[in-house]
C-alpha cells in the first residue's frame, strides 16, 4: 500500500449574519492535497482514493448532524501550490473566522525537514526547497488555532507528523493567554515523528470508530472528549498497530476529559423526556417510564398495552387532583403485580410533552376520563433502583431543574442536598408532586425513607393536621406542600382478623407507614388481577394479528399467571409471535412452563431463540442475560465489559467480533424483552427487566439451558 511519505471571504460573505448566530456555528474545513505527479501512475492513483475515502468518511462523520447541530463543511480544494493553501485560508476567512466549533483536517505527504520542520508536500513543490515551495504545516494550524472560533480541532494525518510536536510546542506560546483559558485547542497526529503511515489506514479506523460509536460503545453525551475519541480509535487498531498507529496528542488546550463541541458523537440519541414542562435534566429513568406505562414487550414497540385497574387508576388521579395538595400514596404489591405500571402511567400521562403524542390519544381512547391525572400533575420522577441516598437526593434536585451543590469530603451530600430539596419546596409557591418508584430495590433505603424523603413529611400532612394552616381547598393557600407517589414491592397481608388487616410484613413498607402516619395505602395484587392480566394479554395477542381467537387464549392463560404481570408480559410475547396462539396456549408443556413462573418462559424462549430466523446459541443468551445480572448497579455496558463478562459464564471461547454480532441480536431480538437499558456515566447499560427475572439469573447452579424436556409449543 501507498506511503504517504515523501472564492470569497467568509468573514465578509456572513458580514449579514446574526452575530449569535456567528458564534454557535460549526465548521469543517479540510486541506487534502492528492494528485502528484512525481510517482507512476498505479501508485499515484491508489493515493488519490485513499484520500478521496479519508474526505468521505470525515465527511461522514462530521456532516449531517441527526439530532445535534449541523456542521458547515467547505467543499475540498484542488491544491498545487503554496498560492492554494493561502487562498483556502483567507477566502475562508481562517484567522479572522468566530464559531463554536472548528475542525480542521489536513492529509497529503508529509515532509521531514532537515531543521525538523515538518512540511505538506504539494504538486508544484520542488525537491530541497521546502521553504518556498511546500508549505509548513505549523502554519496552516496556527490559522485555526489562533482564530477566534471557541473551540479548535486540528487531526493530521501525514507521514512524520509528530515532528509538529516540537514546533506547536513553541509556537502555542504565541497564542494569548485568555485565549487559552476561554477556549478549547487540541491537535491530534495519526503517527510518530520518524513513522509512515498507510493512506487507507485512517479511514478504515475511523469508520470503525464511527460504527462502534453508534452501536456497541454506548456512550450516551452528545459530545466526546478527545481523551474518549483516542481511546476508541485506539480500540478500533489490530493489537499489534496500537503502539505505532494510535493518536498522539501535540496540543492539549481543553482538558483531557472534556466533552468537545468539535467531536459529535455518532452513537448520540436524544432520549425522549416525559416529565413535566421544566428544563428537565435526564437521569437514569429517561425510558422507564414509558415501558412499564405501556407494558410494551420492546423498546421499538410503540402500541400501548396496560389495562384494567380502573378502581386503582382512579385512585391515583384524585390523589393528582388539585384538590389534594399535600399527601403520600403508596402503591404496593407482591412482585411483578404490575405497580410499578400504575405509578408509571401517572406519571406519562400527566407529562405535558407526552399529552402532544398521538400514542397518548391511544390511551385515553381506553381508559376511563377519571382516571386520567391532570396535565403538569407530577413535578419530578425519579428511579431508586440501585441508588443509594445520594443519587436519589441529587436525582430529585437534577429532576427539579436544581444543580446539586458541590459537597467537600468532609461534608455529607445526603444532609447538603435534602437540604436543597426542602428549599425548593420553600420557595416553590405550588404544590410539588415528587414521584419516587423501586424504593424497595434501593441501595440505602432506611436511609432514603428517614433523612430524603422524610425531610418533606411536614410538607405532607393534610392541612388539617397542621395546627393554624388555612383549609386545604383554599385557593389562598401557598405554604409549601408536597404529594409523594411511591411504589414499593411488599408481600401480600394474608391475615383477617375481627374486621382488620394483619401485616405480616414488618419492612419497608411498615417504616413508610411510620414516617408518614396518614399515609394512604394502595395494593396491586388484589383478587381481580386475573381480570386486568386477562385484559392485558388480549392486548399483546391482538397486537401479533390474532383477534379472532385473542379473547378465549387470554382468558385461558390469565388465571395461571395471575398476579404476575411480568410473567405476563413474556407469555404474552410469546403467544403474540407464535404462528398458532390458540394451539400453543393449550400445549401442556407450555402450561407447565408458565407454572414455572419467569424460570420457565425463561427456558422457553431461550429453545426458541436458537430457531430464530437471526437467532443465537442459547448458551451465548443466557450467559449475556446472567452478565447483565451479576453486573448489578443500573446494569453492565456493551462495550468492551459485557463480552468479557459473558465469556466467564459461557464455556467456549469466542472472538470480541463475535460478540459484538450476537449481543446485536440479543437486542434486536426476543430476548430484548427481558432486559430494560439505562444511563450510567455516561453509557448504557442492560439490566434484565425485573428484580424476580434477576434472581433466577445470579442462581448460577441452575443451567437454564439444560432442560430435558421436549420443546412443546414451539410453533413461533
Amino acid at each position: 500500500m501507498r506511503h504517504m511519505g515523501g472564492g470569497v471571504n467568509g468573514e465578509i460573505a456572513l458580514a449579514g449574519a446574526d452575530v449569535e448566530d456567528l458564534d454557535q456555528r460549526r465548521t469543517l474545513l479540510t486541506v487534502a492535497v492528492r494528485d502528484y505527479d512525481d510517482v507512476d501512475d498505479d501508485e499515484a492513483e491508489e493515493f488519490a482514493e485513499g484520500i478521496d475515502e479519508q474526505l468521505e468518511v470525515v465527511a461522514q462523520w462530521w456532516g449531517d448532524g441527526g439530532l445535534l447541530p449541523e456542521f458547515r463543511q467547505v467543499p475540498p480544494r484542488e491544491l498545487t501550490s503554496r498560492d492554494d493553501i493561502e487562498a483556502l485560508l483567507r477566502d475562508e476567512g481562517v484567522r479572522e473566522m468566530r464559531g463554536l466549533a472548528l475542525v480542521l483536517f489536513i492529509t497529503g505527504h508529509g515532509i521531514a525537514g532537515p531543521s525538523g520542520s515538518h512540511f505538506l508536500k504539494l504538486p508544484q513543490s520542488v525537491q530541497r526547497r521546502h521553504l518556498a515551495t511546500a508549505v509548513r504545516t505549523s502554519d496552516i494550524i496556527a490559522a485555526a488555532l489562533d482564530s477566534h472560533v471557541k473551540n479548535v480541532l486540528v487531526i493530521v494525518n501525514a507521514c512524520y507528523a509528530g515532528k509538529l510536536d516540537r514546533e506547536l510546542t513553541d509556537l502555542v506560546k504565541d497564542i494569548g493567554p485568555e485565549r487559552w483559558q476561554q477556549c478549547q485547542l487540541d491537535v491530534l497526529v495519526t503517527c510518530d515523528h520518524n513513522q509512515t503511515v498507510q493512506v487507507r489506514r485512517f479511514p478504515t479506523v475511523l469508520r470503525t470508530v464511527y460504527n462502534r460509536l453508534r452501536t456497541s460503545a454506548g456512550i450516551t453525551t452528545e459530545y466526546l472528549s478527545v481523551a474518549e475519541f483516542m481511546a476508541e480509535y485506539e480500540r478500533a487498531l489490530r493489537t499489534h498497530d496500537r503502539k505505532l498507529h494510535r493518536l498522539r496528542r501535540l496540543v492539549d488546550g481543553s482538558g483531557y476529559e472534556a466533552p468537545s463541541p468539535c467531536l459529535p458523537n455518532p452513537g448520540y440519541r436524544q432520549a425522549k423526556e416525559l416529565l413535566g414542562p421544566g428544563e428537565r435534566q435526564a437521569t437514569t429513568a429517561e425510558h422507564y417510564w414509558l415501558d412499564r406505562a405501556t407494558g410494551r414487550t420492546q423498546e421499538s414497540d410503540d402500541g400501548w398495552y396496560f389495562r384494567g385497574r380502573k378502581v386503582l387508576n382512579r385512585k391515583v388521579a384524585e390523589f393528582l387532583s388539585p384538590q389534594h395538595k399535600r399527601g403520600v400514596l403508596l402503591v404496593t404489591g407482591s412482585a411483578g403485580s404490575g405497580k410499578s405500571a400504575v405509578v408509571a402511567r401517572a406519571v406519562v400521562l400527566s407529562d405535558s410533552r407526552f399529552r402532544a403524542d398521538p400514542l397518548f390519544k391511544a390511551a385515553v381512547e381506553l381508559t376511563d376520563p377519571e382516571a386520567i391525572p391532570p396535565e403538569g400533575a407530577v413535578t419530578a420522577a425519579v428511579l431508586a433502583h440501585r441508588r443509594n441516598a445520594a443519587q436519589v437526593a441529587g436525582d430529585l434536585l437534577r429532576e427539579l431543574g436544581v444543580r446539586p451543590e458541590k459537597v467537600g469530603p468532609a461534608e455529607d451530600q445526603v444532609v447538603r442536598w435534602k437540604g436543597q430539596v426542602v428549599d425548593f419546596v420553600r420557595a416553590a409557591g405550588r404544590p410539588i408532586t415528587l414521584v419516587i418508584d423501586g424504593l424497595d430495590e434501593a441501595l440505602e433505603r432506611q436511609r432514603i425513607v428517614h433523612d430524603v424523603l422524610g425531610s418533606l413529611s411536614e410538607f405532607c400532612q393534610p392541612a388539617a393536621a397542621v395546627p393554624g394552616q388555612r383549609r386545604e381547598d383554599d385557593p389562598a393557600v401557598t405554604e409549601p406542600a408536597v404529594r409523594l407517589l411511591i411504589g414499593i414491592r411488599s408481600t401480600r397481608p394474608p391475615l383477617v382478623s375481627e374486621g382488620r388487616t394483619v401485616d405480616d410484613d414488618h419492612g419497608l413498607l411498615n417504616e413508610l407507614r411510620q414516617v408518614f402516619p396518614t399515609a394512604a395505602v394502595e395494593r396491586t395484587d388484589s383478587e381481580d388481577t386475573a381480570a386486568d392480566i386477562e385484559e392485558y394479554l388480549y392486548a399483546l395477542i391482538c397486537a401479533g394479528g390474532h383477534q379472532e381467537s385473542a379473547r378465549t387464549i387470554a382468558a385461558d392463560v390469565a388465571p395461571v399467571l395471575a398476579p404476575s404481570f411480568i410473567d405476563a408480559r413474556l407469555a404474552g410475547e410469546q403467544l403474540r409471535q407464535a404462528d398458532d396462539p390458540a394451539s400453543l396456549a393449550v400445549d401442556a408443556q407450555w402450561v407447565q412452563k408458565l407454572r414455572q413462573g419467569i424460570r420457565g418462559l425463561l427456558v422457553q424462549d431461550l429453545r426458541l431463540v436458537e430457531k430464530d430466523e437471526d437467532g443465537i446459541p442459547r448458551d451465548v443468551a443466557l450467559s449475556l442475560l446472567r452478565a447483565a445480572a451479576f453486573a448489578q448497579g443500573a446494569g453492565v455496558p456493551w462495550s468492551d465489559i459485557w463480552p468479557q463478562m459473558a465469556g466467564v459464564f459461557l464455556r467456549r471461547k469466542l472472538g470480541r467480533e463475535e460478540w459484538d454480532v450476537l449481543i446485536k441480536k440479543l437486542l434486536a431480538g426476543r430476548l430484548s424483552g427481558y432486559l430494560a437499558h439505562d444511563h450510567e456515566d455516561a453509557r448504557v447499560v442492560y439490566r434484565p427487566a425485573h428484580e424476580a427475572l434477576t434472581d433466577v439469573l445470579m442462581n448460577a447452579d441452575d443451567d437454564l439451558t439444560d432442560d430435558d424436556q421436549p420443546d412443546g409449543g414451539s410453533e413461533t
